[in-house]
Protein backbone atom coordinates (compact mmCIF):
# COMPACT_ATOMS: atom_id res chain seq x y z
CA UNK A 1 0.00 0.00 0.00
CA UNK A 2 1.44 3.31 -0.85
CA UNK A 3 -0.91 6.73 0.21
CA UNK A 4 1.15 9.81 0.12
CA UNK A 5 -0.34 13.22 1.55
CA UNK A 6 1.36 16.25 0.06
CA UNK A 7 0.81 19.98 0.80
CA UNK A 8 -1.10 22.13 -1.52
CA UNK A 9 2.13 23.98 -2.32
CA UNK A 10 3.60 21.01 -3.12
CA UNK A 11 1.46 19.91 -5.18
CA UNK A 12 0.87 22.69 -7.47
CA UNK A 13 4.83 22.37 -8.10
CA UNK A 14 4.09 18.70 -9.28
CA UNK A 15 0.87 19.02 -11.17
CA UNK A 16 2.59 17.18 -14.29
CA UNK A 17 3.99 14.51 -12.01
CA UNK A 18 0.92 12.58 -11.98
CA UNK A 19 -0.93 10.66 -14.25
CA UNK A 20 -4.18 11.68 -13.31
CA UNK A 21 -5.99 14.29 -10.75
CA UNK A 22 -9.17 12.82 -9.27
CA UNK A 23 -11.84 15.12 -7.54
CA UNK A 24 -13.84 13.18 -5.64
CA UNK A 25 -16.35 16.21 -4.69
CA UNK A 26 -20.02 16.33 -6.64
CA UNK A 27 -20.46 17.31 -9.73
CA UNK A 28 -21.91 20.77 -8.72
CA UNK A 29 -18.58 21.65 -6.84
CA UNK A 30 -16.27 20.24 -9.82
CA UNK A 31 -18.22 22.45 -11.91
CA UNK A 32 -17.89 25.55 -9.75
CA UNK A 33 -13.82 25.25 -10.12
CA UNK A 34 -11.52 22.09 -9.71
CA UNK A 35 -7.53 21.43 -10.37
CA UNK A 36 -6.11 21.85 -13.58
CA UNK A 37 -6.95 18.83 -15.69
CA UNK A 38 -8.92 16.87 -13.08
CA UNK A 39 -11.43 14.20 -13.82
CA UNK A 40 -14.38 13.88 -11.46
CA UNK A 41 -15.37 10.58 -9.98
CA UNK A 42 -17.62 11.53 -6.50
CA UNK A 43 -17.39 9.66 -4.28
CA UNK A 44 -21.10 11.29 -3.22
CA UNK A 45 -23.26 12.77 -6.45
CA UNK A 46 -25.10 15.82 -5.72
CA UNK A 47 -28.67 14.33 -5.05
CA UNK A 48 -26.42 12.14 -2.50
CA UNK A 49 -24.09 14.81 -0.86
CA UNK A 50 -27.13 17.04 0.23
CA UNK A 51 -29.37 13.49 1.21
CA UNK A 52 -26.52 12.85 3.32
CA UNK A 53 -26.05 16.44 4.52
CA UNK A 54 -29.28 16.88 5.52
CA UNK A 55 -29.22 13.55 7.28
CA UNK A 56 -26.29 14.75 9.23
CA UNK A 57 -28.19 17.66 10.45
CA UNK A 58 -31.49 16.61 11.18
CA UNK A 59 -30.87 12.68 12.56
CA UNK A 60 -27.19 12.43 13.81
CA UNK A 61 -23.70 12.16 12.44
CA UNK A 62 -23.46 8.25 12.67
CA UNK A 63 -26.84 7.77 10.87
CA UNK A 64 -25.36 9.95 8.07
CA UNK A 65 -21.79 8.19 7.95
CA UNK A 66 -23.51 5.07 7.66
CA UNK A 67 -25.34 5.65 4.79
CA UNK A 68 -23.20 7.77 2.86
CA UNK A 69 -20.40 4.76 3.52
CA UNK A 70 -22.34 2.62 1.47
CA UNK A 71 -23.42 5.46 -1.20
CA UNK A 72 -19.67 6.01 -1.11
CA UNK A 73 -18.88 2.22 -1.59
CA UNK A 74 -21.20 2.01 -4.61
CA UNK A 75 -20.20 5.03 -6.46
CA UNK A 76 -16.47 4.10 -5.89
CA UNK A 77 -16.46 0.81 -6.59
CA UNK A 78 -18.34 1.82 -9.97
CA UNK A 79 -15.03 4.50 -10.89
CA UNK A 80 -12.74 1.46 -10.56
CA UNK A 81 -14.95 -1.15 -12.83
CA UNK A 82 -15.10 1.92 -15.13
CA UNK A 83 -12.08 3.44 -15.21
CA UNK A 84 -9.15 1.52 -13.37
CA UNK A 85 -9.58 -2.24 -14.22
CA UNK A 86 -7.16 -1.16 -17.84
CA UNK A 87 -4.63 0.98 -15.10
CA UNK A 88 -1.10 -0.71 -15.06
CA UNK A 89 0.35 -1.46 -11.76
CA UNK A 90 3.12 2.07 -12.06
CA UNK A 91 -0.18 4.29 -12.59
CA UNK A 92 0.03 7.27 -10.53
CA UNK A 93 -3.32 9.24 -9.16
CA UNK A 94 -3.24 12.62 -7.34
CA UNK A 95 -6.89 12.59 -5.90
CA UNK A 96 -8.79 15.33 -3.55
CA UNK A 97 -11.97 16.85 -1.94
CA UNK A 98 -12.98 19.78 -0.09
CA UNK A 99 -10.89 19.90 2.53
CA UNK A 100 -8.82 16.16 1.98
CA UNK A 101 -10.86 14.46 4.20
CA UNK A 102 -13.18 11.84 3.75
CA UNK A 103 -14.21 11.59 0.25
CA UNK A 104 -10.83 11.42 -1.43
CA UNK A 105 -9.57 9.43 1.47
CA UNK A 106 -12.08 6.58 0.93
CA UNK A 107 -10.74 6.42 -2.88
CA UNK A 108 -7.78 6.71 -2.01
CA UNK A 109 -7.33 4.28 0.52
CA UNK A 110 -8.86 1.56 -2.19
CA UNK A 111 -6.80 2.48 -4.88
CA UNK A 112 -3.62 2.04 -2.65
CA UNK A 113 -5.25 -1.10 -1.00
CA UNK A 114 -4.61 -2.46 -4.63
CA UNK A 115 -1.25 -1.37 -5.08
CA UNK A 116 -1.16 2.01 -6.87
CA UNK A 117 0.91 4.49 -5.65
CA UNK A 118 -1.73 7.05 -4.67
CA UNK A 119 -1.20 10.83 -3.49
CA UNK A 120 -3.58 12.88 -1.75
CA UNK A 121 -3.63 17.02 -1.21
CA UNK A 122 -3.74 17.78 2.04
CA UNK A 123 -6.58 20.15 2.96
CA UNK A 124 -8.23 19.30 -0.73
CA UNK A 125 -9.53 22.11 -2.72
CA UNK A 126 -9.36 24.11 -0.55
CA UNK A 127 -5.80 24.53 0.41
CA UNK A 128 -4.95 24.04 -3.55
CA UNK A 129 -6.68 27.33 -4.33
CA UNK A 130 -5.41 29.34 -1.01
CA UNK A 131 -1.89 28.19 -2.75
CA UNK A 132 -3.14 29.11 -5.98
CA UNK A 133 -4.01 32.58 -5.23
CA UNK A 134 -0.22 32.68 -3.23
CA UNK A 135 1.50 31.67 -6.09
CA UNK A 136 -0.10 33.49 -8.89
CA UNK A 137 0.68 36.80 -6.61
CA UNK A 138 4.40 35.25 -6.26
CA UNK A 139 4.24 34.67 -9.95
CA UNK A 140 2.90 38.22 -11.24
CA UNK A 141 6.42 40.61 -10.78
CA UNK A 142 8.65 38.49 -12.51
CA UNK A 143 6.62 38.80 -16.29
CA UNK A 144 7.24 41.46 -18.19
CA UNK A 145 3.55 42.80 -19.80
CA UNK A 146 3.02 44.64 -23.21
CA UNK A 147 -0.73 46.39 -22.47
CA UNK A 148 -3.07 46.76 -25.73
CA UNK A 149 -4.86 49.82 -25.45
CA UNK A 150 -7.42 51.75 -27.82
CA UNK A 151 -10.73 52.71 -27.92
CA UNK A 152 -13.64 49.85 -28.29
CA UNK A 153 -13.35 48.59 -31.45
CA UNK A 154 -9.86 49.10 -32.18
CA UNK A 155 -9.39 45.50 -32.67
CA UNK A 156 -7.56 44.96 -29.36
CA UNK A 157 -9.24 41.33 -29.64
CA UNK A 158 -8.15 40.84 -32.95
CA UNK A 159 -4.33 41.66 -32.65
CA UNK A 160 -3.99 39.95 -29.20
CA UNK A 161 -5.64 36.65 -31.42
CA UNK A 162 -2.84 37.40 -34.15
CA UNK A 163 -0.53 37.45 -31.93
CA UNK A 164 -1.31 34.54 -30.17
CA UNK A 165 -1.60 32.77 -33.70
CA UNK A 166 1.89 33.38 -34.41
CA UNK A 167 3.01 31.96 -31.14
CA UNK A 168 3.07 35.52 -29.13
CA UNK A 169 2.44 35.28 -25.27
CA UNK A 170 -0.93 36.40 -24.75
CA UNK A 171 -3.56 36.30 -21.71
CA UNK A 172 -6.96 37.03 -22.76
CA UNK A 173 -8.67 37.68 -19.61
CA UNK A 174 -11.88 38.56 -21.52
CA UNK A 175 -11.68 34.90 -23.54
CA UNK A 176 -11.18 33.36 -19.78
CA UNK A 177 -14.11 35.61 -18.44
CA UNK A 178 -16.29 34.61 -21.60
CA UNK A 179 -17.67 38.55 -21.73
CA UNK A 180 -16.49 41.15 -23.91
CA UNK A 181 -16.14 43.60 -20.60
CA UNK A 182 -19.05 46.77 -21.88
CA UNK A 183 -22.34 47.00 -21.09
CA UNK A 184 -22.65 45.12 -24.24
CA UNK A 185 -20.13 42.68 -23.88
CA UNK A 186 -22.28 39.56 -22.36
CA UNK A 187 -22.57 36.80 -25.10
CA UNK A 188 -25.90 35.36 -25.33
CA UNK A 189 -26.18 31.39 -24.63
CA UNK A 190 -22.24 31.48 -22.12
CA UNK A 191 -22.61 32.28 -19.00
CA UNK A 192 -19.25 33.20 -17.38
CA UNK A 193 -17.39 30.71 -14.90
CA UNK A 194 -17.28 31.14 -11.75
CA UNK A 195 -14.47 33.62 -9.87
CA UNK A 196 -12.80 30.99 -8.36
CA UNK A 197 -12.88 29.22 -11.99
CA UNK A 198 -11.38 32.76 -13.38
CA UNK A 199 -9.24 32.89 -11.19
CA UNK A 200 -7.88 29.02 -11.79
CA UNK A 201 -7.89 29.81 -15.91
CA UNK A 202 -5.90 32.84 -14.99
CA UNK A 203 -3.18 30.89 -12.67
CA UNK A 204 -2.96 28.34 -15.21
CA UNK A 205 -1.85 30.66 -18.40
CA UNK A 206 0.32 32.44 -16.28
CA UNK A 207 2.51 29.29 -15.32
CA UNK A 208 2.47 28.36 -19.06
CA UNK A 209 4.57 31.38 -19.50
CA UNK A 210 8.28 32.53 -20.13
CA UNK A 211 8.88 35.10 -17.53
CA UNK A 212 11.81 36.30 -20.23
CA UNK A 213 9.54 36.64 -23.11
CA UNK A 214 6.65 39.73 -22.82
CA UNK A 215 3.51 39.01 -22.36
CA UNK A 216 0.20 41.08 -24.32
CA UNK A 217 -3.13 41.83 -22.28
CA UNK A 218 -5.89 44.05 -23.44
CA UNK A 219 -6.05 47.23 -20.75
CA UNK A 220 -9.01 45.97 -18.69
CA UNK A 221 -10.94 47.30 -16.24
CA UNK A 222 -10.63 46.00 -12.99
CA UNK A 223 -13.62 43.65 -13.72
CA UNK A 224 -14.56 41.90 -16.77
CA UNK A 225 -18.64 41.15 -16.69
CA UNK A 226 -19.05 40.04 -13.15
CA UNK A 227 -15.44 38.53 -13.10
CA UNK A 228 -12.60 40.41 -10.90
CA UNK A 229 -9.23 40.45 -12.21
CA UNK A 230 -6.55 39.17 -9.22
CA UNK A 231 -5.09 42.40 -7.40
CA UNK A 232 -1.66 41.75 -8.30
CA UNK A 233 -2.60 41.23 -12.01
CA UNK A 234 -4.17 44.34 -12.39
CA UNK A 235 -1.81 45.96 -10.33
CA UNK A 236 1.28 45.11 -12.92
CA UNK A 237 -0.70 45.76 -15.81
CA UNK A 238 -1.55 48.98 -14.99
CA UNK A 239 1.93 49.81 -14.35
CA UNK A 240 3.08 48.79 -17.64
CA UNK A 241 4.48 49.85 -21.00
CA UNK A 242 0.95 50.47 -23.08
CA UNK A 243 0.79 50.23 -26.62
CA UNK A 244 -2.38 52.32 -28.32
CA UNK A 245 -4.22 50.90 -30.89
CA UNK A 246 -6.07 53.11 -33.53
CA UNK A 247 -8.69 52.80 -35.99
CA UNK A 248 -10.84 54.89 -38.31
CA UNK A 249 -14.10 55.41 -37.01
CA UNK A 250 -15.77 54.06 -40.04
CA UNK A 251 -13.52 51.05 -39.39
CA UNK A 252 -14.77 50.65 -35.63
CA UNK A 253 -18.16 50.90 -36.31
CA UNK A 254 -17.62 47.89 -38.97
CA UNK A 255 -15.40 45.91 -36.50
CA UNK A 256 -18.28 46.08 -33.71
CA UNK A 257 -21.08 44.87 -36.31
CA UNK A 258 -19.09 42.09 -37.12
CA UNK A 259 -18.01 40.94 -33.94
CA UNK A 260 -21.56 41.69 -32.26
CA UNK A 261 -23.25 40.47 -34.92
CA UNK A 262 -26.15 38.84 -32.66
CA UNK A 263 -27.65 42.16 -31.50
CA UNK A 264 -28.81 42.77 -34.78
CA UNK A 265 -29.97 39.92 -35.09
CA UNK A 266 -31.95 39.99 -32.18
CA UNK A 267 -32.61 43.61 -31.85
CA UNK A 268 -34.81 43.04 -29.02
CA UNK A 269 -32.50 41.63 -26.75
CA UNK A 270 -29.56 45.03 -28.21
CA UNK A 271 -32.34 47.19 -27.20
CA UNK A 272 -32.85 45.46 -23.40
CA UNK A 273 -29.09 46.02 -23.36
CA UNK A 274 -28.60 49.61 -24.29
CA UNK A 275 -31.23 50.16 -21.36
CA UNK A 276 -28.46 49.90 -18.73
CA UNK A 277 -27.64 52.97 -20.27
CA UNK A 278 -30.17 55.17 -19.21
CA UNK A 279 -28.42 56.43 -15.65
CA UNK A 280 -26.01 57.81 -17.79
CA UNK A 281 -27.26 59.00 -21.30
CA UNK A 282 -30.50 59.70 -20.17
CA UNK A 283 -33.83 58.05 -21.59
CA UNK A 284 -34.38 60.27 -24.34
CA UNK A 285 -30.83 59.11 -25.99
CA UNK A 286 -31.34 55.78 -25.03
CA UNK A 287 -34.88 55.58 -26.30
CA UNK A 288 -33.60 57.14 -29.48
CA UNK A 289 -30.83 54.89 -29.84
CA UNK A 290 -33.65 52.16 -29.87
CA UNK A 291 -35.74 53.31 -31.84
CA UNK A 292 -32.96 53.75 -34.54
CA UNK A 293 -32.21 49.71 -33.83
CA UNK A 294 -35.75 48.89 -34.69
CA UNK A 295 -35.67 50.55 -38.08
CA UNK A 296 -32.27 48.78 -38.61
CA UNK A 297 -29.91 51.94 -38.24
CA UNK A 298 -27.07 49.85 -36.67
CA UNK A 299 -24.43 51.94 -37.92
CA UNK A 300 -25.45 55.76 -37.00
CA UNK A 301 -26.08 53.68 -33.48
CA UNK A 302 -22.53 51.92 -33.05
CA UNK A 303 -21.00 55.59 -34.16
CA UNK A 304 -22.66 57.67 -31.22
CA UNK A 305 -22.30 55.00 -28.71
CA UNK A 306 -18.61 55.41 -29.66
CA UNK A 307 -18.08 58.98 -29.57
CA UNK A 308 -21.18 60.01 -26.88
CA UNK A 309 -19.90 56.95 -24.54
CA UNK A 310 -17.42 54.75 -24.65
CA UNK A 311 -14.93 56.97 -26.05
CA UNK A 312 -14.91 59.56 -23.63
CA UNK A 313 -15.14 57.17 -20.60
CA UNK A 314 -12.13 55.43 -21.95
CA UNK A 315 -9.91 57.72 -22.47
CA UNK A 316 -10.31 59.05 -19.00
CA UNK A 317 -10.27 55.88 -17.51
CA UNK A 318 -6.82 55.44 -19.53
CA UNK A 319 -5.25 58.09 -18.16
CA UNK A 320 -6.33 57.29 -14.97
CA UNK A 321 -5.12 53.90 -14.17
CA UNK A 322 -2.39 53.11 -16.77
CA UNK A 323 0.34 55.09 -16.08
CA UNK A 324 2.99 54.91 -19.03
CA UNK A 325 -0.81 55.55 -21.37
CA UNK A 326 0.89 58.67 -22.01
CA UNK A 327 4.06 57.27 -23.83
CA UNK A 328 1.99 54.73 -25.36
CA UNK A 329 2.98 54.19 -29.05
CA UNK A 330 0.74 54.09 -31.95
CA UNK A 331 -0.13 50.84 -33.67
CA UNK A 332 -1.97 52.32 -37.13
CA UNK A 333 -3.03 48.72 -39.17
CA UNK A 334 -4.62 49.52 -42.39
CA UNK A 335 -7.97 48.22 -41.25
CA UNK A 336 -9.86 45.65 -39.22
CA UNK A 337 -9.11 43.36 -41.47
CA UNK A 338 -7.31 39.42 -40.24
CA UNK A 339 -4.41 40.48 -42.63
CA UNK A 340 -3.79 44.01 -41.25
CA UNK A 341 -3.69 42.82 -37.44
CA UNK A 342 -1.48 39.85 -38.80
CA UNK A 343 0.87 42.29 -39.90
CA UNK A 344 0.88 44.34 -37.11
CA UNK A 345 1.30 41.22 -35.00
CA UNK A 346 4.62 40.32 -37.06
CA UNK A 347 6.17 43.98 -36.94
CA UNK A 348 4.98 44.05 -32.83
CA UNK A 349 6.82 40.67 -32.07
CA UNK A 350 10.06 41.67 -33.90
CA UNK A 351 9.98 44.74 -31.95
CA UNK A 352 9.05 43.44 -28.55
CA UNK A 353 10.62 40.35 -28.83
CA UNK A 354 13.21 41.12 -25.55
CA UNK A 355 11.62 41.80 -22.14
CA UNK A 356 12.16 46.03 -21.03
Amino acid sequence: MSLTPLSAAEVIARLADFDAIIDARSEAEYLEDHLPGAINWPTLNNAERIEIGTLYKQVNPFEARKRGAAKAARNIAAHIEREVIDKPRDWQPLAYCWRGGQRSGSLALILSQIGFRVTLVEGGYKAFRAALLHDTVARVPGFSFRVICGPTGSGKTRLLQALAAQGAQVLDLEALANHRSSVLGAMPGLAQPTQKRFDTLIWERLRSFNAALPIFVESESKKVGNLSVPTALIEAMRSSPCLNLQLPDAERVGLLLEDYDYLTRDVEYFCNRLSALVVLRGRAVVERWQDQARTGQFAEVVLELLQQHYDPAYLQSMQRNFVQFGQAGNLNPADRSAASMAKLANQLMTSQSEPA
